[in-house]
């Protein structure tokens, strides 16, 4: 409090009416103890974290492409978007359930139940992630022969994380559910991206080659550090607040509710690299490395969709809960001009400066140029109804955006199909543009259709009342 107290006094005399309030929310944000204040605490903190891992994750593929050049760069990026994607989705889940049932276990003081859910949880995910580093070799073996040479020996390293990345996502989530974000994010979204440069610079040093092996060997060693440091912490952590003691397993409960959730996260996940991967099957390495170097760029700009979602999903519980259809309607439309004008100031800034940034990663990459400016009408196209599928998901209505998902992908898959092997890595940005228009317009209409609001970043909370249902 005696920072706070100095810094307000430092503040100009016409700063210090609005200046001193936004100092002394800060300072109550930062000391309250409350439920309220312990959960603004975590999305502060969770946020701050996502900017530095943003800003990091950006850098470091510019390092690795760098070090490699755009045709190794390219091999090393299909493959390990492969094992983020399929290692995520093989927890089948269960991190998200832990965020479900662990504060209502503790609420009850239920410290049986934790232990048996924290337990059974990383059981799981080093099982169901080990199956299918089983099964991913037996493909390997199968239909090696149909692979590309190039991507065999890189993806049989990548399979070997699949354990240690489903037991870091059910580590993240069992942090998660307990307010602790440094512990949840950091590992992931900041050491392992260190680690990964820090030991692909550590074995050029010693003699290694500048390609897609050694950066997956790098991976692959980076992710088995950081999950065991991960599991040791955060053992000791779980053991520090619940003590040994008797486990309660309640297992069918905690799945049944793990695979709805599996549904919904895998198919926005499928959704979210989708286009990567097809690029990766149809296209040569250089082709995703230049398609990767520009959707990454672009990525800035979803950044403004993550924070706006972060920030909406406990507004949007409230008001539905407590609150009115005009001020639920009200609430939606803000968050979709908050989505759509930072996303166009910001995306327009990212094109301004596109063949500079492209040109961090090589010369060979400011070929991406035409593909930012395409991706960023798909993004601005999604902008304009905000985060709906949050509005839609916190009405009980996770069902409907199931749904939505699943002909979202299918858009984007078959877009990419066709589009790709006739226009090449500009057909990959269309089709991608276009499967996130097709997902607004379905959003706009479920939105419609399930709560009456009619969601658009150019309406007013009026005429998105309009048509309600009574």
């Amino acid at each position: 409090m005696a920072v706070i107290e100095t810094a307000e006094k430092m503040l100009p005399a016409g700063l210090k009416p609005t200046g001193g309030r936004l100092l002394r929310a800060l300072a109550s944000l930062l000391t309250q103890r409350d439920e309220k204040a312990t959960a603004q605490r975590m999305a502060l903190t969770a946020f701050s974290i996502r900017i530095i891992s943003a800003a990091l994750a950006f850098l470091s593929q510019i390092v690795l492409a760098r070090l490699m050049g755009e045709y190794e760069y390219g091999i090393f990026v299909f493959v390990w978007v492969l094992i983020i994607l399929f290692g995520d989705l093989s927890c089948l889940g269960f991190h998200t359930t832990i965020i479900r049932f662990l504060p209502q276990y503790k609420a009850a003081g239920a410290f049986e139940e934790i232990r048996g859910l924290t337990g059974t949880a990383r059981i799981f995910g080093l099982l169901s992630g080990t199956v299918v580093l089983g099964t991913g070799m037996v493909a390997l073996y199968l239909f090696g022969s149909s692979i590309q040479s190039y991507y065999v020996i890189p993806i049989f390293l990548g399979l070997l994380a699949m354990p240690m990345i489903a037991l870091g996502d059910i580590l993240e989530g069992t942090s998660r559910a307990n307010h602790w974000p440094v512990m949840a994010l950091s590992p992931v979204y900041i050491i392992r991206p260190i680690l990964i440069i820090l030991f692909m610079l550590v074995a050029i040093g010693l003699g290694a080659e500048h390609t897609a092996v050694t950066a997956m060997q790098a991976a692959l060693v980076a992710t088995y550090v950081t999950a065991v440091g991960q599991y040791v912490a955060t053992l000791f952590r779980l053991r520090r607040h619940y003590h040994e003691g008797p486990r309660k397993i309640d297992f069918i409960a905690w799945l049944s509710v793990a695979f709805p959730i599996f549904l919904i996260e895998g198919v926005g996940f499928l959704l979210t690299n989708s286009d990567v991967v097809v690029v990766g099957i149809f296209l040569e390495p250089h082709d995703v490395a230049i398609y990767f170097a520009a959707a990454k760029t672009m990525a800035l700009v979803h950044f403004i969709n993550f924070s706006v979602k972060a920030a909406s999903g406990p507004r949007f519980s409230s008001i539905i809960a407590e609150g009115t259809r005009p001020e639920l309607a009200a609430a939606a439309i803000d968050a979709a001009k908050w989505t759509f004008w930072p996303a166009l100031g910001v995306g327009l800034c990212v094109l301004a400066a596109g063949h500079l940034l492209l040109s961090l990663f090589g010369g060979a990459f400011t070929a991406g140029y035409i593909l930012m400016a395409i991706l960023l009408a798909g993004i601005l196209a999604k902008a304009l109804v905000g985060p709906a599928e949050t509005l839609l998901m916190m009405a009980g209505k996770q069902n409907m955006c199931v749904i939505l998902y699943a002909g979202a992908l299918t858009a984007n898959v078959l877009l990419n199909v066709l589009l790709i092997p006739r226009f090449g890595i500009e057909g990959a940005a269309i089709a991608t543009a276009s499967a996130m228009g097709v997902e607004a317009i379905l959003l706009h209409i479920a939105v419609r259709r399930a709560l009456g609001i009619t969601l658009f970043a150019f309406a007013d909370a009026d005429a998105a009342c309009k048509n309600m249902k009574a």
